[in-house]
């Protein structure tokens, strides 16, 4: 009997911002020696995403085994990066997970349950910490249109999200990393001093 061929899940890493905060941008930041859009790809391509595309804006960043996305608008938020994500995924992507660049500290295991989840019939999946949903999300590519029309400004997936709460899957992952972000130079040094 044969079995039906597992389904396509790309990885979609968010790495277009200008860090103001950070004073840099945080795709170039390095954490542990390693550039936050290397780790990011890492995460994604360890976790089991293929392809995995980088969603670039202020800065130009090249990363082996990613395939860039450039968002000319990344200056108005995360939202056009998550719709210039969606729109570069190739047919054969069945579903994606985003990620952001600026949360180092999540480890592929999280990625993997995501997939998991996805095979095993999640049209969305979400890592959630101590009961509250975080990063990354894994959207169906049947939700795609949706997630892109409520993605405005500075926010992604999360009104997609709060709008249709009956297609989220829960995915703990709180002994696999930690969502922590880092917004500002004192949270680099906190997370280094970890």
């Amino acid at each position: 009997m044969e079995t039906a061929e597992p389904r396509g899940v790309a990885g979609v890493l968010l790495a277009a911002g200008s860090g103001r905060r950070m004073g840099a941008p945080k795709a170039l930041v390095e954490f542990e020696g390693e550039r936050l859009a290397d780790r990011g790809v890492r995460l994604l391509a360890e976790g089991g995403c293929d392809p995995v595309l980088i969603v670039l804006g202020a800065a130009e960043v090249r990363v082996a085994g990613a395939l860039p996305v450039r968002n000319p608008a990344w200056a108005t938020g995360m939202g056009s990066s998550l719709r210039a994500g969606l729109a570069a995924l190739p047919a054969a992507s069945h579903a994606a997970v985003i990620a952001l660049v600026d949360q180092p500290l999540v480890r592929p295991e999280a990625v993997r349950r995501l997939v998991a989840a996805f095979r095993a019939g999640a049209g969305v999946a979400v890592a959630s910490y101590g009961g509250a949903p975080r990063n990354p999300v894994l959207i169906a590519r049947e939700h795609f249109a949706e997630v892109a029309a409520l993605a405005e400004g500075d926010v992604g997936a999360r009104p997609f999200l709060r709008a249709r709460p009956e297609l989220v899957t829960l995915v703990a992952c709180d002994d696999v990393g930690d969502p922590a972000d880092l917004d500002t130079p004192d949270d680099l040094r906190a997370l280094d001093g970890r």
